[in-house]
């Protein structure tokens, strides 16, 4: 079933452009989507009052994003603001309300926000609304991986992917990773470790685990088709999910990592998640998180 919280198409972007190689890699990227006639991108550029002698190039930056939306018949306009890019960024799509904001990720070799204090990440961390992280080695969107563990978030994100304009040839894989199940021990007077179930019953635990995640991927992949969008799915057994949906998409080739996330409001590390968060300093691909605030206010 579509979730209420996500709307059908993506018509108001708001285009964070800091003039960087990173960001003009999402504008071009951004560019290439099969957006609806309707939709409107704003870009906007945030220089600080230290920034301010060199307003030439932040004009000749702006420039270049406008010839590249022009020369692909966006309905677009840009707007620039002198302060400090996370506040200005965050004060604008609460006046105007994006269904998505894009920004340029920087990264290192280590992944996509070896930074916690980068500007991206503080969006993401302090902002509501769904963002996309464009790293600087996108070449397109042709292998999309979609995390879902059941949650409300990931349902999100599954109806926020199907709102998202995809290219044709893109591949969609659906992954749910699950825990190994580990019985608990304890110890008799003798030192003696003991399992506080049979065997039979570890197995029984196991394989209901399994039928789970299957049917939960099948439900996720038949949620996906629902919006037209036809994808495989895959479940892993590991310990720690947050590097398993990382090597994951490392592995193979994926070029974007869908997941869900609550924002964060006053509580801030508390409510992202561990898992999304790793994702997203991690990920040597781009990452799309996918708010889901109306469902826990």
């Amino acid at each position: 079933m579509i979730n209420p919280v996500v709307r059908e198409r993506l018509l108001n972007i708001l285009l964070a452009d800091d003039g960087s190689l990173n960001a003009y890699t999402a504008v071009k990227l951004l560019a290439d989507l099969p957006h609806p006639k309707e939709c409107h991108i704003t870009a906007l550029r945030v220089f600080t009052p230290m920034q301010a002698s060199e307003y030439d190039m932040v004009k000749k930056g702006m420039e270049r994003t406008s010839n590249l939306l022009k020369s692909r018949h966006f309905h677009f306009h840009t707007e620039t603001r002198m302060g400090y890019p996370v506040e200005k960024i965050i004060k604008y799509a609460s006046k105007n309300q994006p269904d998505l904001i894009v920004m340029g990720a920087r990264g290192t070799s280590g992944g996509i926000l070896s930074m916690p204090g980068s500007v991206a990440m503080s969006v993401v961390r302090d902002g509501r609304w769904p963002v996309l992280m464009v790293r600087e080695t996108s070449q397109g969107l042709r292998n999309i991986l979609l995390v879902s563990d059941g949650s409300p978030c990931s349902r999100v994100a599954g109806d926020f992917l199907g709102a998202f304009p995809l290219p044709v040839e893109a591949r969609v894989e659906v992954l749910n990773v699950v825990e190994p199940y580990r019985p608990a021990y304890y110890v008799d007077p003798m030192g003696v470790a003991i399992p506080t179930i049979d065997d039979e019953d570890a197995k029984r635990i196991k394989e209901n685990q399994q039928a789970n995640a299957e049917a939960l991927v099948k439900g996720v992949v038949a949620d996906l088709l629902s919006h037209g969008i036809h994808a495989g799915g895959t479940i892993l057994q590991q310990d720690d999910t947050g590097q398993a949906i990382v090597n994951y998409a490392s592995e193979n080739h994926m070029d974007l990592i869908v997941c869900g996330s609550r924002g964060l409001g006053a509580i801030s590390s508390l409510l992202l998640g561990s898992v999304s968060e790793h994702v997203i300093k991690y990920a040597h691909c781009s990452v799309l998180v996918a708010r889901c605030n109306s469902l826990a206010e």
